[in-house]
């Protein structure tokens, strides 16, 4: 009698668990069909893609031949140089943020400065300045510099000198890192604010500096919410088209992202929109290697102190 309960709770558990996770699954499933659509039609030739639906594919429709236009070197259309160029946006624009916001953030977490709140508070603001009223001053900033007329002196101060990085990806790369700097200092001081007091009392007490408790303590214990940070902003730098359009634009088609580049695949007219579910899945690889390869400090790094004691 015991063994039959015992089956019975078994398996009762079994279908519990699995009626429990079929709505996950199911909408998981219908989240990935567009995708799962985009996929095989980078496949099919264009007389297939505008004739029927990519439910109706056969292995004899199968081609490479988007692909290799794609990705060919003589195209106007390659992507090749544009996969180099967003990566020389995205890297400095993911490394450089984490670097300077984890000083910041242990500085506004363990050190006591006068005006510290109100500094942090200051600076977390800055998240709510929309980041399109600020593209067209950045790009004058960077085209002729930053200037202020002495009133009753007639003279002009230089704030900003002019830099001349218009039209190349270090002026998309700055952009994104100003404008990531504020949520980046925001997240690594939630996590860091939240790590055990008594770690620094104890290194304190052994005559640990504040570089070297924030070196051997603070970055080996902020990991996740490092790689975290790093997800979102690659993901945002790489996928970024308005910033990268308006730095670059038409002035240096030789420094184009991947992103402009998909867009002028389909040409005049959409004469070649079958080439965009091909260019699509090129520029969508390296994000997903980045995504898969720190997914397991995703979830710690989003909790992120979120509970503290």
């Amino acid at each position: 009698m015991a063994v039959s309960m015992n089956a019975d709770s078994g398996l009762g558990s079994i279908l519990y668990r699995g009626l429990s996770r079929f709505p996950m699954w199911a909408f998981a499933l219908l989240w990935l069909l567009p995708s799962l659509g985009l996929f095989l039609n980078s496949f099919r030739s264009r007389d297939a893609q505008r004739n029927s639906g990519f439910w109706t594919l056969s292995p004899n429709d199968l081609t490479l031949e988007h692909y290799e236009t794609v990705l060919g070197a003589s195209s106007v259309n390659s992507m090749g140089d544009s996969l180099l160029n967003s990566l020389a946006i995205s890297i400095p624009a993911t490394i450089i943020p984490i670097a300077i916001a984890a000083f910041a953030a242990y500085g506004f977490a363990w050190i006591d400065f006068k005006g510290r709140k109100w500094m942090f508070i200051g600076t977390v603001s800055l998240m709510a300045i929309p980041l399109q009223v600020a593209l067209i001053p950045l790009l004058r900033m960077y085209v002729s510099g930053a200037h202020y007329t002495l009133p009753f002196l007639d003279k002009t101060l230089t704030l900003v000198p002019a830099w001349g990085v218009n039209g190349t990806a270090t002026a998309v790369w700055l952009t994104h890192t100003g404008f990531a700097m504020p949520f980046a200092i925001f997240l690594l001081h939630n996590y860091i604010s939240s790590l055990p007091k008594d770690i620094f009392e104890s290194a304190r007490i052994d005559g640990a500096d504040h570089f070297t408790i924030f070196w051997r303590l603070v970055l080996p214990l902020s990991i996740p919410v490092l790689a975290a940070f790093a997800i979102f902003q690659f993901l945002w730098t790489w996928n970024d088209f308005l910033i990268a359009l308006t730095m670059i634009g038409s002035a240096n088609p030789d420094a184009l992202p991947t992103t402009i580049t998909i867009a002028n695949l389909a040409g005049d007219f959409g004469r070649n929109e079958h080439l965009l579910p091909a260019g699509a899945f090129v520029q969508a690889f390296i994000p997903l290697v980045v995504f898969f390869a720190l997914q397991r400090y995703f979830v710690r790094g989003l909790l992120a102190g979120s509970v503290k004691g």
